[in-house]
């Protein structure tokens, strides 16, 4: 099979197309013939090496494909097999034409939905729906979503627009963004640094961040008293060491912080969950948003963009016929 692999890590050139052997199935899980594979946030801080030593050069990235299941391994029901799924590979094994994922972290793609559009969603819907929920946000209050023209930020809007916020604002970095935002629900755009937008809110109640970075202690002071900050990603770095005495300075708030991981949802929460989500991409009551659909070979391509920050949605990778 093709596969990309990190060659090298730092910059996106350090990736490259080689020929590997197709997976071996272990017990417990299932191989898929790939038909979409997510390019996600976490890809990019994985390729850039700066999560610490996770893998070794020669890695093949990706943790989110879509695809038909072809073959499985021992005690895994037979009747997976010709099914479409959606799957979680790991933090590797995805960027290839077949793809290996345990029988745990499969859903099936409901009929009238595309795999781009699974491959988009079926992490990025599920992180922003427990995000909210580990949030413990509620219809009447207002979010504030830091990072928001990607996948996980565009469904975060969505579904505290579906869960009755009263204002919903995103940080984004144009307005030609700000503008597809408002389309999607948003009720006020923000720019980067959390300004622009005069009848925005001053504090909110449930601040979503994808972005984190030297910039989290600012947002933490825009939090309302006993506001909840939840960060579920760092795709602007760590944020600095010291960040938590803004909210000691803050005592008398009552605000908090927390940081979110999928990981920590029992499986059985989490599938329903994402498979409902699914159901509701399929009926069009949540927007799969799918900024381009790249080959397999051009994933260096779809790297760079990420790293210059044009992304809107998710890019998607194919692998193409031979």
């Amino acid at each position: 099979m093709r596969a990309v692999i990190i060659e090298e890590f730092g910059d996106a050139s350090g990736m490259r197309v080689v020929e590997r052997e197709t997976p071996v199935v272990p017990p417990g899980h299932v191989l898929i013939r790939t038909e979409a594979i997510g390019v996600g946030g976490v890809d990019a801080v994985i390729r850039r090496g700066t999560v610490g030593s996770v893998s070794a050069a020669g890695m093949i990235p990706g943790s989110e494909v879509a695809g038909t299941v072809v073959s499985v391994g021992a005690g895994v029901d037979d009747s997976w097999i010709g099914r479409r799924v959606w799957a979680f590979t790991g933090i590797s094994g995805g960027y290839a034409e077949f793809a290996v994922a345990h029988v745990d972290d499969l859903s099936v793609i409901p009929s009238g939905l595309s795999s781009s559009d699974a491959a988009t969603l079926g992490s990025a819907a599920t992180v922003a729906h427990f995000a909210l929920a580990h949030a413990r946000f509620r219809s009447g209050e207002s979010v504030l979503v830091r990072g928001a023209a990607g996948s996980i930020g565009i469904a975060a809007i969505e579904l505290a627009v579906r869960g009755g916020a009263s204002a919903v604002a995103a940080t984004t970095a144009s307005s030609e963004r700000g503008r597809r935002l408002r389309e999607r629900g948003a009720t006020h755009i923000l720019d980067r640094a959390g300004q622009g937008d005069g009848e925005a809110p001053d504090v909110f109640d449930v601040i979503i961040d994808i972005a984190g970075g030297a910039e989290v202690p600012a947002f933490l002071d825009r939090l309302a008293p006993n506001g909840r900050f939840v960060l579920v990603g760092a795709v602007a770095g760590f944020p600095p060491p010291d960040f938590g005495l803004t909210l000691l300075r803050s005592f008398q708030q009552s605000r908090s912080f927390a940081t979110f991981s999928l990981a920590t949802i029992p499986v059985a929460e989490r599938n329903q969950a994402r498979e409902e989500l699914l159901r509701l991409a399929a009926r069009g009551e949540l927007s799969a948003v799918v900024d381009e659909i790249l080959p397999l070979e051009e994933a260096p391509e779809a790297h760079r963009r990420m790293d210059d920050g044009s992304v809107f949605g998710r890019i998607v990778l194919v692998p193409t016929a031979r």
